[in-house]
């Protein structure tokens, strides 16, 4: 069964930082679209919090910007998303999401990894 392995996460006091880690299969990665982080925020099920596509394009949202940075390994198939300067309403279930949309595709959800940031 193909699957993301996220690693990463935990408790840290506001102003700390953490690193998540995203890994898909090597042999599916070739045809990516976007591997992102997401987590839930109020009146939607998910917030994107980072995306980054095959030509290793990022995009965040406002919330994290100048903060969070998402980047990929050489082999192209971990993201790992660096969160600096963490906030208390960074406090969340961060889940990784990869999609792609040729056959064969996929939209790929990672089992989700706490993170808390006591203020």
């Amino acid at each position: 069964q193909v699957q993301l392995v996220e690693s990463g996460g935990g408790s840290v006091q506001a102003g700390g930082s953490l690193r998540l880690s995203c890994a898909a299969p090597v042999d599916i990665i070739y045809n990516l679209n976007m591997m992102a982080w997401y987590r839930p925020a109020p009146g939607m099920q998910r917030e994107l919090v980072a995306a980054i596509t095959k030509d290793d394009s990022t995009n965040y949202s406002d919330s994290v910007k100048g903060r969070f940075t998402l980047s990929r390994d050489s082999m192209k198939n971990t993201a790992y998303l660096q969160m600096n300067s963490l906030k208390s309403e960074d406090t969340a279930v961060y889940y990784c999401n990869l999609k792609i949309v040729t056959w064969p595709t996929y939209d790929l959800w990672g089992r989700g990894m706490q993170v808390t940031v006591s203020s």
